[in-house]
């Protein structure tokens, strides 16, 4: 019996150093597929890297937004303005060695073509940036306006069983009537008690 005993025991902690030889087994098979060119598929691919510059898009957001708004004031126009002007006026009376940008003002030009050119994606990269926010505004707006419909509906529907139900309770006005007639009725016996004998009669 006891050998018997210690056979079982035997076989179950073969069996066991067996499984754990085979989890082992599947564990090294798994780390080297893992190593290996394919991927598990229960796990994200990581991403390829680009030969393009990479940046953080909110933060360039925020910067675009942050020019459209100052191209968009009256002070960056008056300091243009001074700018161009002064430009203009040291390049035709300043003495000809320190003159930097002649008649055609051609670097003046290429300037402000160049200040033109950035400045119009980057006001129309903050309108898109703004049209989002509206966007999810107007969304956010709608839901509110749905919970807004719903609950007036069921406050309405409250109101209209509360009507209801008020309909079949007995108001003061008619406790009032019945208590008069009541009272009327026990007068009218206590004054003529033959009369109502023989009317109950």
């Amino acid at each position: 019996m006891g050998n018997d005993r210690s056979r079982e025991y035997g076989l179950v902690e073969r069996g066991e150093k067996g499984d754990a030889k085979d989890r082992a087994k599947a564990a090294t098979g798994a780390s080297a597929l893992m190593r290996g060119p394919r991927a598990r598929l229960d796990q994200p691919r990581a991403p390829r890297r680009s030969l393009w510059p990479e940046y953080d898009p909110e933060s360039f957001g925020r910067f675009s937004e942050k020019i459209a708004r100052l191209l968009g004031t009256g002070r960056f126009i008056v300091w243009m303005t001074m700018v161009i002007i002064a430009w203009v006026i040291w390049n035709v009376s300043a003495p000809g060695h320190l003159r930097f940008d002649e008649f055609p003002f051609i670097f003046l030009t290429l300037a402000l073509s160049l200040q033109a050119s950035y400045a119009a994606p980057l006001i129309l990269l903050a309108q898109n940036r703004q049209a989002d926010r509206d966007r999810v505004n107007l969304e956010q707006d709608r839901k509110q306006n749905e919970r807004s419909i719903a609950d007036t509906e069921y406050l309405t529907r409250e109101i209209a069983a509360l009507r209801m139900g008020l309909g079949e309770v007995a108001t003061r006005d008619w406790i009032r009537s019945e208590f008069q007639d009541v009272i009327k009725e026990m007068d009218d016996r206590r004054l003529f008690p033959h009369e109502s004998d023989e009317g109950d009669r």
